[in-house]
């Protein structure tokens, strides 16, 4: 393959269901074996997986070295590619052919490549792969005879680079919706956790609007189920104390937690988010007060 020892890693995740998470594995299996470096973020609701593979590729496009790249999988491909999508610069599709993993790499320089479980068999998988991995922005391809594009094409392709990003900014909508939902919302005190307040908007699955002053903590905790969280305003860092991870997020942000996946938390400024589980709320704490602020010090400082 023509670019198979290039400087690029993976970042891949599947949907729930087996078809997707068995044709992930055979494309990172052969990813591995073109010594091309893999992060699997495992499995989970196709939207979670997807977003998380969207945010990362997102926030790698400012750095040049390594190029990140993202791998998704759902049942028809089109799910994931949709949520993948939701994060400046990502340009997901889904492809269930070589030829459109080709067409999609000369045209729209598709960073995150999305798999249908459903649809593709793992030899048909590993083609579509290997031909997005090799396929450069504006070469040759179905699209055009298998020809080079003409002058005034790729001149229209470098245009679309820059104007692609710039869709959707400024739109009709002037404010969060998320936002607006909050507003004039009374958030009751969460006795467990000093400076939170929340306010549950659903039970099960449950889901909420959550409020931390400035300096507050979140202990090492988990829960039972996954959940997906978006900062509203704010800033705050999480680790991942089971993946030992680190996010640091903003106004805007978004994370998606594993259930059982043990996660401490530090409030830059007041914060407000608006958080989902999969299923009913719950917590179970891992450290006190004293540990966190130990750990999140010598966190700070190493």
């Amino acid at each position: 393959m023509a670019e198979s020892n290039k400087d690029i890693k993976i970042i891949a995740g599947a949907g729930a269901d087996d078809n997707s998470i068995a044709l992930k594995d055979a494309l990172l299996s052969h990813l591995r074996s073109l010594n091309i470096e893999v992060e699997d973020l495992g499995n989970s609701s196709y939207y979670s997986i997807a977003g998380e593979v969207g945010r990362r590729v997102s926030q790698s496009l400012s750095s040049s070295s390594p190029e990140v790249r993202g791998l998704v999988a759902c049942g028809t491909g089109v799910g994931v590619s949709i949520f993948a999508n939701k994060f400046p610069g990502v340009f997901a599709t889904t492809c269930l052919t070589p030829s459109e993993a080709v067409n999609a790499r000369s045209i729209n320089n598709s960073n995150v490549l999305a798999v249908s479980g459903y649809y593709t068999s793992a030899e048909t998988a590993i083609e579509i792969v290997d031909a997005w991995l090799s396929s450069p922005f504006k070469s040759p391809c179905p699209a055009s005879d298998n020809k080079a594009w003409p002058e005034e094409v790729e001149n229209f392709l470098d245009k679309s680079l820059v104007e692609m990003p710039e869709v959707g900014k400024g739109g009709a909508v002037s404010k969060c919706v998320i936002c607006c939902l909050v507003k004039n919302r009374v958030l009751e005190p969460v006795d467990l956790i000093p400076g939170g307040s929340m306010k549950i908007v659903k039970e099960s699955p449950t889901s909420a609007f959550v409020r931390f002053t400035a300096g507050s903590v979140e202990p090492a905790h988990h829960h039972t189920f996954a959940h997906d969280l978006v900062v509203i305003e704010g800033k705050k860092s999480v680790w991942n104390v089971t993946k030992d991870e680190r996010y640091d997020l903003s106004t805007g942000d978004y994370l998606s937690i594993p259930g059982g996946d043990v996660h401490r938390v530090k409030y830059h400024e007041e914060t407000e988010f608006f958080v989902k589980w999969d299923g009913q709320f719950d917590i179970f704490f891992n450290e006190d007060l004293d540990a966190a602020n130990h750990a999140i010090e010598a966190a700070n400082h190493a």
